[in-house]
């Protein structure tokens, strides 16, 4: 298990949404949930039946200083409450950055509930210059821990962050 706050970035726009005013995420600093989420994409669609919205093309969350860049994002809004986010799905050239601080992998799943976010596919976070790879990059936001797997590769820097 590898002690990390690298991934507090990934879907802080969620944060957002589910009414937290400012919190520490560990990525970097301090980041403002509350700032604003902007969402950019070619296309857009929304099924007000089952609860998703799709972002595909391009699409680009950012949100203060941190960026959630993917081919396609698909949003799953709780039952009931489409202000509420219960699950987002990113595909396809995932990047999630905040500084100096990174995450690229093929695809992400963040489960708002149960706080976790699971990397898959060529998963590779920087923060700094220290490196972790692996094809599975389990995190849990709420205790900042991290479970990586698929021949695991870290390379740490003495005195880096």
């Amino acid at each position: 298990m590898i002690r990390t706050g690298l991934l507090s970035l990934s879907l802080s726009l969620a944060l957002a949404i589910t009414a937290h005013a400012q919190t520490q995420t560990g990525f970097g600093s301090a980041q403002d949930v509350s700032a604003p989420v902007e969402v950019t994409a070619d296309s857009l669609q929304v099924d007000q039946k089952t609860g998703l919205a799709t972002f595909s093309g391009n699409v680009l969350i950012g949100q203060g200083a941190m960026r959630l860049s993917a081919d396609r994002v698909t949003v799953t809004y709780a039952q009931g409450n489409a202000q509420k986010i219960s699950n987002l799905r990113a595909e396809g050239n995932v990047t999630l950055a905040s500084g100096q601080d990174a995450a690229e992998a093929k695809a992400a799943d963040y489960d708002v509930a149960s706080g976790n976010v699971v990397l898959t596919g060529d998963v590779l976070l920087t923060q700094g210059r220290n490196v972790l790879a692996g094809e599975k990059v389990t995190v849990n936001l709420e205790s900042g821990t991290a479970n990586a797997s698929g021949r695991v590769r870290s390379v740490l820097q003495p005195g880096a962050n």
